[in-house]
C-alpha cells in the first residue's frame, strides 16, 4: 500500500457487501415473484410489483437489517381463493389495502408480541422445512423440468402432482433437458467451489452473480450446438415486456372501490391481514435466528412497515407482501450487513423490469435453481437435525412435526400445524411438570419443598392438588413462589384452602415464601427452625452434624439453598439463642462466608478465621469456647485450594533471601513443618500447573497437621473428643468448584 492510499473504511465495506447481496437477492427474487403470481392466478406483473414494494418501501420503513419482503409462497392458496370469491383482481386489490390498514393497527396495539410465544423448536422446524422444500422443489428446475412455477412451494401444485411424484417423474421418467441439466450441474459445482476456496469466498464478486453470468453464456453456447441442447422459452425467466411507457403503465391495476358494498370484501381483508401478519412474524423470528450478528427486529415496527407496503400494493396492483424466509436466507448467505441490501434488490427489480426485461429473460432457471438449492442445503443441514436430537424429545418432536407438516401441506398450513403441536407439547410438559418437589433436611425436621413454576395456570391445579395430598399427616410443607410471576385465581384459591382448612385438619404445618404483594391473602412465613437450638444441640451427634454440613455444601454447589426467614433467625439468635452445632476454623482470606458454603442459618456455626488455619492459643481459646462453653458438637479445620499463605511458606524455603514480614514468621514456620526438604529442592523445576497441585497437597497436609495438633495443645478438647462428645475433622474447600472434601 502506498503512503497516499488509505484502507477502506467500515461503512465502505458494508456498502459493497450490501450492494453485492442485493444483486444476488434480486436475481433469485425475480423468478420467485413471477412464480408466486402465476401460482396465485394473478397477473404476472403483480408479483414483480410486490417485490419492488417489499424491497424499497417496506425495506425503508422496517427496522430489520436482514429481512427481505415480497410476494409470499405461503399466501398463494389464500390469494387465489380470495380472487375467486371476490370475482375480480381489482376487488381483491381493495381487500389488500384494507388488510394493510389492519396490519398498521396490529403494529400500533403491539400485537407483534405474539411471536414471542412461538416455541423455538417450531421456528427451527420452519427453517429446516424451507431448506428441504427448496431442495426438493428446485431439483426439477435444475434438470429442466419446469412445469410448475418457481414460486410454487405447496405439496400439491396446480398440475395435480405432488412434490415427490414430480421429483420421481423428473429423475426416473427421464424428463430431463440436457442443456438445462448441464447448466444446473455447472452452477452447483461452481457454488460449492466458491464456498470452499478461500480466495473465491473472500472475493468481492458474489458467487451467484458469476453463476448467472455463466448460465447466460452457457445457454448461448448451447444454442449454437443445436439439437437437444437448445433451451426453450419455458427454461428461462419470463418477465412481461412492454413496448413503450404507456404499455408498461398498463401493467398497473387500480382497486375497485365499488366492491366496498360487498360483505365478502371485509372477510377477505381480515383473512389476508391475519395470515400475512402471522407469516411475517414467524419469518422475522426465523430470520433473526440465522443472522450472524443476532440482531433483534422489532415485530411491531415490521407489522407497520408491512401494512404500508400492502396499502401501496393494493393501490397500484401488487400482490400482498410479507417477510419472506427464502429471499431473506439468500440475503444473509450472500453477506448482507444492513437493510440497504433489500432496498437495492427492490430498486434493481424496478429498473430491470422497466428497462431491461429482454436481458433478464436470458437467465436460465436452472442456474437460479442451483443458487436456491445451495441455500436450502445450509438451512436443512444434518447438523441442525443432530443438534435438535441432542436437545431431547421435547424439542425434537415439535421440530420434526413442523418439518413434515410443511413438506406435506404448504408453508402456512404446515406452520399452523407445527405451532399447534408445539403449543400442545408445551402444555403437556407444563401439566406433567408444573412444579418441583424436593424433600429438604432442615436442622430440626424434613420439609417437603414445593417450588411453583414461573406461570401457574388452571392446568396446574391437578398436579398441585396431588402434591398437597402427598404431604404426610403432621408433616411440614414449604410452598415456594419466589420464581413465580403469575398465579391463576383458581390455583390461588386452592392454596388458600389448603393453608387455612386442609393443612390444619391434617396437622400439617405450612410455610410460605416468595408470594408477591398482589397475593396479600398469603403472607410469607417460615415455621421450621433454621438455626441451632438447645434441644437440637443435645439431640444431634457429631456425625449427624457432619452430615448436615455435607448436605448443605451440596445444596450450595447445586445453587439450591434452603429458603430461610433471616429476620426471624436474627431476632431469635440475638436474644441469647446461640447454640452452635459446629465451629469452623478457616483461613482469613477464605473467598466465601462459611454460612454460604454449608448453607446454614445464622448462629448454626461459629467461625474462627486466621491465616494458615493455625492452632495458636487465641484460636484454641475460640474452639474451647465453642465446644466446651457453647456446646458445639463438631470442630472443622477447613483449608482451601490456591492458598497464598502456603505458597509463601514454600517460596520462603526455596528462596531464603526473600523479604519476610515480621509477624508473619510464626505462621509460615508452622506451615513449613509439613514440607520436606526434598520437595523444596524440586520446587523451581515444576511447571506452573504442577506448582499449583503441589501447593494444594501441602495445604491438605497442613490441615491434617492442625487437626492432630488441636487435641495435643488443648486438654479440654482432647477430653471431649475421647468421650465422643465432639469430633475434630479436617476439610479442603475447592475455591473453583465450591466443593468441601472432609478429611476424617
Amino acid at each position: 500500500m502506498t503512503s497516499g492510499s488509505t484502507p477502506p473504511s467500515r461503512p465502505a465495506l458494508t456498502f459493497f457487501a450490501d450492494l453485492s447481496a442485493g444483486l444476488v437477492v434480486f436475481l433469485v427474487a425475480l423468478p420467485l415473484c413471477l412464480g408466486v403470481a402465476l401460482a396465485s392466478n394473478a397477473p404476472l406483473f403483480s408479483g414483480v410489483l410486490a417485490g419492488i414494494i417489499g424491497g424499497i418501501l417496506v425495506g425503508a420503513i422496517s427496522r430489520s437489517q436482514t429481512s427481505v419482503s415480497g410476494p409470499a409462497a405461503g399466501l398463494t392458496a389464500v390469494v387465489a381463493a380470495q380472487i375467486t370469491a371476490l370475482g375480480s383482481f381489482e376487488a381483491f386489490l381493495l381487500a389488500v389495502m384494507i388488510a394493510g390498514a389492519l396490519q398498521i393497527v396490529f403494529g400500533v396495539i403491539r400485537a407483534g408480541a405474539i411471536a414471542d410465544f412461538v416455541p423455538n423448536s417450531v421456528i427451527k422446524g420452519l427453517l429446516a422445512a424451507i431448506g428441504l422444500i427448496l431442495i426438493l422443489k428446485q431439483i426439477p428446475h435444475l434438470l429442466g423440468h419446469d412445469t410448475d412455477p418457481e414460486g410454487e412451494f405447496a405439496f400439491f401444485p396446480p398440475d395435480h402432482e405432488n412434490t415427490f411424484t414430480e421429483l420421481v417423474h423428473t429423475l426416473f421418467g427421464w424428463d430431463v433437458h440436457l442443456g438445462a441439466a448441464l447448466i444446473g450441474a455447472f452452477s452447483i459445482g461452481l457454488l460449492a467451489l466458491w464456498d470452499r476456496w478461500k480466495v473465491l469466498k473472500k472475493s468481492p464478486v458474489p458467487g451467484p452473480l458469476v453463476v448467472v453470468l455463466s448460465g447466460v453464456t452457457l445457454s448461448w453456447w448451447l444454442s449454437r450446438q443445436g439439437g437437444h441442447w437448445i433451451l426453450g422459452d419455458d427454461h428461462f425467466v419470463q418477465v412481461p415486456k412492454a413496448q413503450n411507457l404507456a404499455e408498461f403503465m398498463g401493467f398497473l391495476k387500480r382497486p375497485d372501490f365499488a366492491a366496498l358494498a360487498n360483505p365478502k370484501l371485509y372477510m377477505a381483508a381480515v383473512t389476508i391481514a391475519i395470515v400475512a401478519s402471522l407469516e411475517t412474524l414467524l419469518n422475522l423470528e426465523a430470520v433473526d435466528r440465522i443472522d450472524p450478528q443476532r440482531r433483534i427486529s422489532p415485530p411491531n415496527r415490521e407489522l407497520i412497515a408491512q401494512g404500508f407496503g400492502n396499502i401501496t400494493a393494493g393501490l397500484i396492483g401488487g400482490l400482498p407482501v410479507t417477510s419472506v424466509i427464502v429471499r431473506s436466507s439468500v440475503n444473509i448467505n450472500s453477506g448482507a450487513k444492513t437493510k440497504l441490501s433489500t432496498i437495492v434488490h427492490g430498486s434493481l427489480l424496478l429498473l430491470c423490469a422497466a428497462f431491461l426485461p429482454t436481458c433478464l429473460n436470458l437467465i436460465p432457471l436452472s442456474c437460479l435453481a442451483g443458487v436456491l438449492i445451495m441455500t436450502g442445503s445450509k438451512l436443512a443441514s444434518l447438523k441442525i437435525f443432530r443438534k435438535m436430537w441432542k436437545e431431547g424429545m421435547s424439542q425434537f418432536l415439535p421440530f420434526v412435526v413442523t418439518v413434515v407438516a410443511i413438506l406435506l401441506t404448504d408453508l402456512l398450513i404446515g406452520i399452523l400445524i407445527g405451532l399447534a403441536f408445539g403449543v400442545l407439547f408445551v402444555l403437556r410438559s407444563n401439566v406433567r411438570r408444573p412444579l418441583r418437589r424436593t424433600v429438604e433436611k432442615h436442622i430440626d425436621r424434613e420439609v417437603l419443598h414445593i417450588e411453583l413454576a414461573n406461570q401457574v395456570s388452571f392446568l396446574n391445579r391437578v398436579a398441585l392438588t396431588q402434591a398437597f395430598d402427598s404431604v404426610p399427616r403432621n408433616g411440614h410443607v414449604l410452598i415456594d413462589a419466589r420464581y413465580t410471576d403469575y398465579i391463576d385465581a383458581d390455583v390461588l384459591v386452592l392454596i388458600l384452602e389448603f393453608d387455612r382448612e386442609i393443612a390444619p385438619a391434617r396437622g400439617i404445618e405450612v410455610s410460605l415464601v416468595g408470594f408477591k404483594e398482589h397475593y396479600r391473602q398469603l403472607e410469607d412465613r417460615i415455621r421450621y427452625v433454621d438455626h441451632g437450638t438447645s434441644d437440637l444441640q443435645q439431640t444431634l451427634s457429631p456425625d449427624q452434624v457432619l452430615q448436615i454440613l455435607r448436605d448443605g455444601n451440596k445444596r450450595y454447589r447445586d445453587y439450591r439453598p434452603l429458603a430461610r426467614n433471616l429476620i426471624r433467625s436474627r431476632e431469635e439468635t440475638a436474644d441469647g439463642g446461640r447454640h452452635p452445632l459446629a465451629v469452623v476454623l478457616s483461613g482469613a482470606s477464605s473467598r466465601v462466608p462459611i454460612e454460604l458454603i454449608f448453607d446454614v442459618g445464622p448462629g448454626s456455626v461459629f467461625c474462627a478465621r486466621v491465616t494458615g488455619n493455625l492452632a495458636c492459643p487465641a484460636v484454641l481459646g475460640s474452639l474451647e469456647h465453642a465446644c466446651v462453653i457453647a456446646g458445639a458438637k463438631l470442630a472443622v479445620v477447613m483449608g482451601h485450594t490456591d492458598n497464598k499463605a502456603v505458597r509463601m511458606a514454600i517460596e520462603s524455603l526455596a528462596n531464603p533471601a526473600a523479604p519476610e514480614c515480621e509477624h508473619l514468621q510464626s505462621i509460615l514456620s508452622e506451615i513449613r513443618q509439613v514440607v520436606a526438604p526434598a520437595q523444596i529442592a524440586a520446587w523451581s523445576t515444576l511447571l506452573p500447573g504442577e506448582q499449583n497441585t503441589f501447593v494444594d497437597e501441602i495445604s491438605r497436609q497442613h490441615v491434617r497437621h492442625t487437626v492432630a495438633t488441636i487435641p495435643e495443645r488443648s486438654a479440654s478438647l482432647k477430653q471431649l473428643s475421647q468421650e465422643g462428645r465432639i469430633k475434630i475433622v479436617g476439610s479442603m474447600y475447592d475455591v473453583f468448584s465450591g466443593k468441601v472434601d472432609f478429611i476424617e
